[in-house]
């Protein structure tokens, strides 16, 4: 029988319930480590992580620290003595004194074909970009930002009308996988870590909120690949009679002649079709502020839009 790992996983949010539920079926799940309870909602009440609320629900211990680097919080980790620390979206660098802690190191899940796409976003980065292809990372952490040593990858073909939601699902789903193999091949002696090539290392910078405004002076297709790469969190949006137009659900169409930047071209219940500095965006879901969300078409019926007017 195969030697089980004594493991601490660190992660927070929904998408890597899989890969801890792993862990716990399939190693010595000694802890999890996650974000501080965070004030949420409209009444802005304190509200655990969903990794710590899965972790509850199993009874396993939990570890909020303030800061990584706590003499307390160190020595508590210590004391579970893990064999491996499994990192994947916890929301901190590790510092030096943690990752010294495991006897098989500190390994990371990130979500993109290191040395491509590191940093806090690069599933929105990867649709931005209008990417073919992204994938899952095992990575041997050291103390910079995604830079440490490759154990595995795992490629995935983007489907054309991927959004973040669902190309960050499947990428949980493979990360599944990735671990489960890296893990078995480690202890087998087969897995052999090899350095990232730095020279072609890109950046997936953190997106704010005031990232999402649209405007139509963008190309169709960049305005179509932000508003799948935004969805569901920051979201885009516009302005529409001093009010905010959030935009769910859109595609960029190519149109024999082009318009100015905001002009309504046409409107069926296909959508509001928009023109913008190189083809048209094809509005199919929007919602205005204090409003359901709705199909385009309903929105322009009960707004009373007609073509040849401008959308702003």
């Amino acid at each position: 029988m195969r030697k089980r790992f004594r493991t601490i996983f660190f992660g927070t949010p929904q998408f890597v319930i899989p890969v801890v539920e792993l862990l716990f079926k399939e190693e010595d799940l000694l802890a999890v480590v996650t974000q501080p309870d965070k004030p949420r909602g409209r009444g802005l009440k304190s509200t655990p992580s969903p990794v710590k609320i899965w972790a509850m629900g199993k009874g396993l211990p939990v570890l909020e620290p303030l800061k990584l680097k706590d003499d307390g919080f160190l020595k508590d980790i210590k004391s579970l003595a893990p064999d491996l620390i499994v990192v994947f979206a916890y929301g901190k660098i590790l510092p030096r004194e943690l990752l010294e802690i495991p006897k098989e190191g500190c390994w990371n899940i990130h979500l993109s074909l290191l040395p491509k796409y590191r940093g806090a976003s690069p599933v929105q980065w990867a649709l931005l970009n209008g990417e073919e292809e992204t994938g899952v990372t095992i990575m041997l952490m050291d103390e910079g930002m995604d830079t440490g040593p490759i154990l595995l990858q795992k490629a995935l073909t983007i489907e054309p009308s991927e959004n973040s939601a669902t190309l960050t699902e499947r990428l949980s789903i493979l990360s599944v996988d990735a671990l489960r193999e890296a893990i078995s091949l480690y202890k087998e002696g087969k897995l052999q870590a090899k350095p990232q090539e730095n020279e072609k290392a890109s950046f997936a910078t953190l997106i704010k909120k005031e990232d999402g405004l649209v405007t139509f002076e963008d190309k169709a297709i960049q305005l179509e690949r932000k508003i799948r790469a935004f969805y569901p969190w920051p979201g885009t949006f516009t302005m529409f009679r001093n009010k905010i137009l959030k935009i769910h659900r859109a595609k960029a169409v190519s149109v024999a002649e082009e318009q100015p930047p905001g002009k309504i071209l046409k409107i069926d219940r296909d959508g509001i079709l928009v023109s913008t500095s190189q083809g048209a965006l094809l509005l199919e879901e929007v919602q205005l502020e204090g409003k359901q969300r709705v199909s385009a078409y309903e929105f322009a019926i009960g707004q009373r839009l007609k073509a040849g007017e401008n959308l702003l």
